[in-house]
C-alpha cells in the first residue's frame, strides 16, 4: 500500500513574507558620533533641534544696491541718481541706512537698517560722480532673503530614522553640527556555498574546470551591503558539507547581527543552509512566492539573524533588494523602507502570467515607456547591467503593450 504523500505547503506572499521578516528587525542598540563629513548614507539616531534661525539675518540675494522703495518713489523720473553711502560685503555688517541714499550690497551681506528692496547690478547704472540711477521700481522686499526663512529657531530639521544624503550633511552643517549622532552600522557575515564556485583571479577562464563558474554573487552582495551601511565580514566559499556549514554558521553568529548567505537553499541533497540553521537555532520563513527567487530563508542563530539567498545571480540580487534591504536599514532605525513603485507605460508584452508575482528587469526608454530584457532568466545577470529598474507584476497578469504597470526603479533600490 502506497501511502500518499503530504501536499507541499503554499508558497508565502512577498508582502506577508516582507512583513514577518520587518517584525524581527528590532533596531540595533548603540550609536556612534562621526563627524558630519563622514556621515553619507548613516542613519540619524537622534533629531537634530536647530540652535539658531537660518539665514541669521535679512541678507541680500543678489549682488547689487540695497534702498528705501520710498526714496525712488520721490524722484520725478528714474533719471536721477542716488549717492551711495556705504558698501556692505558678505561677511559684514553694514550702518544704518541714511534716507536718500542706497548701499553697494553683495549676496549674502546682512541688509542694513531701513533697506527694504535690492535692487540687482543689472538694472542699475554707475555714474561718473559715483551715484547710482535705477532703471527700475523695486517692489517692497525684493532680492531680500528673510530670517529664518529657510530654519526657525527650535525647529527639528532632520528626524532620527532619516538616512543621511550630501544635501542632510549640508543642512546639518549649516545650523553648526560638525558631529553627528548616527546608528550603529550592522555586523554582516557574507558567505556563499557551492563546490561549483570560483573566485576570479585564482583560475584563468581558460583553465576552468568543467561545471565550474565564478562567484559573482559575493561581489554584488558585498557592495550592496556597504552601500546600505554595513560593515562586512567575507567568509568566502563554505564547501557543500552540512559539517562546514554548521561550522561557518556557529562561527559567524558569535560577532555578527546578520549572517548573509547565497545558494544552497533549496531543496536538492547539497542544499544544506536550512537544515543548518534549523540544528543550530530555528527557520522562520522558507520559500516566496516571487519569480525570480523563491529560494528564501530566514531564521536565527544565537542572536544572529540569518538570511538565505537563492544561488541563481539575478533571483539573489532581486531578493537582496526586494527584502534584505528593508530589513537592514530597519536594524538601523528607518522607519520608512518600503520601496515606491512608479506608474509607467510598458512599451513590451508578456504573454505568459506566471502564478508567482514576478519582478521583470526593464529599462526606460527614449519615448517614456519602459523596453522589456529578452532573457528574463534567473541567472541572465546581464539583464540587471542592461535594466534601471523592475516591474512589480501580479501573479497571473499578463502585460500588453500601453499597459500602465508598477515600475521600481534601480536608483531607488541602490540608493
Amino acid at each position: 500500500m502506497t501511502t500518499a504523500r503530504p501536499a507541499p505547503k503554499p508558497l508565502m506572499a512577498l508582502d506577508d513574507a516582507l512583513a514577518q521578516l520587518l517584525g524581527h528587525a528590532t533596531a540595533l542598540v548603540g550609536q556612534e558620533q562621526v563627524s558630519t563629513f563622514d556621515a553619507d548614507g548613516r542613519v540619524l539616531a537622534q533629531d537634530l533641534v536647530s540652535q539658531l534661525q537660518v539665514p541669521p539675518q535679512d541678507n541680500s540675494s543678489m549682488d547689487g544696491y540695497a534702498l528705501r522703495c520710498a526714496d525712488l518713489a520721490d524722484l520725478a523720473d528714474l533719471t536721477q541718481s542716488l549717492p551711495v553711502s556705504q558698501r556692505i560685503p558678505a561677511g559684514s555688517a553694514g550702518a544704518p541706512l541714511k534716507p536718500g541714499t542706497v548701499a553697494r550690497i553683495f549676496t549674502g551681506a546682512p541688509i542694513p537698517s531701513g533697506a527694504d528692496a535690492v535692487v540687482m547690478q543689472e538694472d542699475c547704472d554707475v555714474l561718473a560722480d559715483g551715484s547710482v540711477r535705477v532703471k527700475t521700481r523695486p517692489e517692497l522686499g525684493q532680492w531680500i532673503r528673510r530670517a529664518g526663512e529657510d530654519v526657525t529657531r527650535g525647529a527639528v530639521v532632520l528626524q532620527q530614522g532619516q538616512r543621511l544624503t550630501p544635501a542632510a550633511l549640508g543642512m546639518a552643517a549649516s545650523i553648526g553640527m560638525d558631529v553627528l549622532s548616527v546608528a550603529r552600522r550592522p555586523r554582516v557575515a557574507l558567505f556563499s556555498t557551492g563546490d561549483e564556485l570560483v573566485m576570479p583571479g585564482t583560475v584563468a577562464p581558460q583553465d576552468m574546470p568543467p561545471g565550474a563558474i565564478y562567484n559573482s554573487n559575493r561581489f554584488f552582495l558585498r557592495a550592496l551591503l556597504i552601500r546600505l551601511g554595513c560593515e562586512v565580514t567575507d567568509l568566502g566559499i563554505v564547501p557543500d558539507q552540512r559539517d562546514a556549514t554548521i561550522d561557518a554558521l556557529r562561527g559567524a553568529a558569535e560577532h555578527h547581527d546578520v549572517i548573509l548567505t547565497s545558494g544552497g537553499v533549496s531543496v536538492g541533497e547539497e542544499d544544506h543552509i536550512k537544515p543548518a540553521v534549523q540544528s543550530l537555532g530555528h527557520l522562520d520563513l522558507w520559500q516566496i512566492a516571487i519569480k525570480p527567487g523563491k529560494p528564501f530563508a530566514y531564521g536565527r542563530v544565537a542572536k544572529a539573524h540569518v538570511i538565505g539567498l537563492p544561488g541563481n545571480p539575478v533571483s539573489s540580487f532581486v531578493t537582496f533588494l526586494l527584502l534584505v534591504r528593508p530589513f537592514l536599514l530597519k536594524l538601523q532605525g528607518v522607519p520608512d523602507v518600503a520601496a515606491k513603485p512608479i506608474a509607467m507605460t510598458a512599451h513590451f508584452s508578456w504573454p505568459k502570467a506566471d502564478r508567482r508575482r514576478e519582478f521583470l528587469r526593464v529599462k526606460r526608454d527614449g519615448a517614456g515607456g519602459l523596453d522589456l530584457f529578452a532573457n528574463q532568466s534567473s541567472g541572465v545577470l546581464t539583464s540587471a547591467v542592461w535594466g534601471d529598474g523592475l516591474v512589480d507584476n501580479p501573479p497571473g497578469c499578463l502585460i500588453a503593450p500601453g499597459d500602465v504597470v508598477r515600475f521600481i526603479p534601480f536608483s531607488e533600490l541602490l540608493a
